[in-house]
Parts: structure tokens; sequence; C-alpha cells
């Protein structure tokens, strides 16, 4: 059941999910770095089903997901590696944290970021000025924090997109799970050479996120972007809080 939500979640929202599953397994019982690292090999398949439907939609922009992965990967092996250096509880608490702050901005302080909005204020379609440097800067910040907290990044992409790169919400779904597939993969490969990741949550965390990653995905592409950026809010503000209080 917790995989479904993962995927299900990680495909509406554009995200590899483990933002969400690293609070569902600690609040299961599972020990600290077993919640924070299990999820992330789960969200390579999951994300890759899930980005598959938006490129068929022609929503992604392979410019921006093509600088995110190449700046990217190297931040987030560094990550990676300065974890075990910063310890379970803290990881954690920066997780719940992120999560309930970008859950309140979306939910309280939305954007109209929809295709049509975006089309009509940038009929040319012209990318923000110095584009690339905030591509990189997005990039080093979202690959050292997604190291760190053994997850794909999704969850501070989207925002990250929205905010820096004037990208309309399902846009920045799109590139947010494209990159994730990717990003994953490092992060995959270092935790499990520290012993983090239990292979047995992985796979029954991917049981259910894979097929579901597709069905959040086909009804995020079909949903108005400002109602969607409201479920975004609400979701992650109600999950962050609730974890916080129990952890």
């Amino acid at each position: 059941m917790t995989g479904v939500v993962i995927g299900f979640l990680g495909g509406l929202f554009g995200k590899g999910g483990s933002a969400v599953a690293t609070p569902l397994l600690s609040l299961l019982g599972y020990p600290g770095f077993v919640a924070v690292a299990s999820p992330l090999p789960a969200a390579v398949p999951s994300t890759l089903v899930a980005s598959a439907e938006y490129w068929r939609s022609n929503l992604l922009d392979w410019e921006i997901v093509g600088w995110s992965i190449g700046i990217g990967i190297p931040a987030i092996v560094a990550g990676s590696y300065l974890s075990p250096y910063v310890g379970a509880k803290p990881l954690l608490v920066v997780t719940g944290l992120m999560v309930l702050a970008f859950g309140v901005s979306f939910l309280f302080f939305p954007k109209d970021r929809s295709l049509a909005t975006e089309a009509t204020v940038n009929p040319l379609g012209l990318r923000p000025s110095h584009w690339r440097v905030r591509v990189v800067v997005v990039a080093i910040g979202v690959g050292l924090i997604s190291g760190l907290m053994a997850n794909a990044g999704g969850f501070l992409l989207v925002p990250c997109y929205t905010t820096f790169l004037k990208q309309p919400m399902k846009k920045a779904f799109a590139c947010s799970l494209a990159v994730s597939s990717v990003l994953a993969v490092p992060g995959t490969v270092v935790h499990a050479a520290l012993g983090h990741i239990s292979w047995m949550v992985t796979c029954l965390v991917a049981l259910g996120s894979i097929p579901f990653s597709y069905v959040g995905a086909r009804l995020a592409i079909k949903t108005r972007a400002a109602k969607l950026e409201r479920w975004y809010g609400l979701a992650l503000t109600g999950l962050g809080t609730y974890f916080l209080f129990h952890l």
C-alpha cells in the first residue's frame, strides 16, 4: 500500500517519491537510514514510467533536463558520500521541514503556472535571463541536498523550476521526473555501497509505485494546473506536519 501511495503521488506531482516514502517508512517503524535510502532505487523505474507519459504529451524541455542531469550527478554523489557524517535523524528532520515548507508555499501562495498563462505572458517562449546559470545553481543545490537525504530531488526540482526558471507547472513536473529518473542512479549506487539500502523494502515499494506512477501521471496531464498546485501543496503540508510531530 505504501508503494501505491508513493507511485501515485510521484507520477501526479512530478517526483520520484522518496520525499513521501521516507516519512511513511519511518512512521511504519523502519530505522533511519533504511527509511531514507531504501525507496531511492524504486524511484528509477517509477519515474521513467511517469516521465514517458509527459514526453508523449510534449511537455519535456530537454535543455533544462540535460543541464540539470549534467550538473546534478556529481553534486548528488558528493552529497551521498557526506550523508554518514550528518546522521540519519537530522536527515529525517530536514526532509520533514522541507516537505512542509514547500507544501505551505504551494497551498497558500499559489502561482498561475498553467500552459495557457505561459503562452499569453511569454508568446515567444523566451527563457528567463541567465537561465543556464539558474539551472546550474538549482542542480548543484538540489543535487547536494538530495544526496544527503537519499532522494532523487523531485520535490525540490518542481518548485525550483517554477520559481527560478519560470516553467509552467506541468512542464516542471515533466522535467523533474526525467531528471529524477537519472539522479536516482548515482545516489542508489553510493548508498548501496554504504549499506544503507534494504532491498526487500525497495522491492515492496517498487511493486506498488511502478504501475501507479503511470496512473498519477495520466491524471496530472488531464488536470488543470491551478488545481494540481493546490493538491500538491495540500499533500505536502499534511505529510510534513504529520511526520514532524511523529519523529
